[in-house]
């Protein structure tokens, strides 16, 4: 079975595309399940993310899809939220929604993955940059409120390595990751970004098949041309490292499949 789990709309205000046109070109790929899963609303960052009136017109929306095209595709409700203390919103986290995507994408409100804040990495130590994020998906982990991790190393975006080992650096992010069983993406968004590389990275994965960290699959598609791309690269790497089953959701319950 083919999974794409972690998908946008236009209500993030950085994506194109309609959802039936999204929905269309996931059956066309053959995939089986596939998840809508919106950048949640919270009280900062407003520009690129749902707004908190748009919340029920939004799952309306995914309900309404997943009925509708039933016969022909599992469709999924989810939301990608953002972990930043102090301003996650309990109506997101306390939504009935399939599954939540836990993601880092800011540094003490740096957004170090947007480009318009990209000459920000020459104020900072590499290593100190990527020993701070880890430490915040360690801490999101910790909080127990979140079932798939969103691009692991989401850091390496725009291809500032570190000096030190990721896997140490990583270490007791994974650690946690196991210890809140949660799941984690292989993200096939990375292959168009600057370090045209899937997240995590080989290295970062062998280490969380080791643990025993499940996986799912996603393409992050912000746009039509995007949806499914990548799977094949994902479910390779996937292999390559050991795995042979992913997860899906439903309410919150994990299954386990075959890929």
């Amino acid at each position: 079975m083919r999974i794409d789990l972690h998908n946008h709309t236009t209500r993030c205000n950085h994506a194109s595309g309609t959802m039936d046109e999204y929905i269309q070109k996931a059956i066309e790929l053959g995939i089986d399940i596939y998840g809508f899963s919106e950048h949640a609303p919270m009280n900062f960052d407003h520009k690129y993310r749902l707004k908190f009136e748009e919340m029920k017109a939004y799952e309306s929306d995914v309900l309404s899809a997943k009925e509708c095209y039933k016969k022909q595709i599992k469709i999924l409700l989810g939301y990608e939220v953002d972990y930043l203390p102090n301003y996650m919103d309990s109506r997101v986290l306390d939504s009935k929604v399939d599954y939540l995507i836990g993601s880092v994408h800011f540094i003490n409100k740096w957004g170090f993955d947007n480009p318009e804040f990209i000459g920000e990495y020459k104020n900072r130590d590499i290593d100190e940059i990527w020993k701070t994020y880890f430490e915040a998906i360690r801490d999101m982990a910790k909080s127990g409120k979140f079932d798939i991790v969103g691009h692991l190393d989401l850091i390496k975006v725009f291809k500032f390595m570190p000096k030190q080992d990721m896997r140490i650096l990583a270490k007791d992010a994974l650690i946690s990751i196991k210890k809140a069983d949660m799941v984690l993406e292989l993200n096939s968004a990375g292959l168009r970004k600057p370090i045209g590389e899937i997240y995590p990275s080989p290295s970062l994965l062998e280490v969380a098949y080791d643990l025993d960290i499940p996986i799912t699959f996603s393409s992050d598609a912000h746009s039509v041309e995007q949806v499914g791309a990548g799977y094949d690269k994902c479910t390779f790497l996937a292999k390559e490292v050991g795995y042979t089953k992913a997860v899906t959701f439903e309410q919150r319950d994990r299954q386990l499949i075959t890929f």
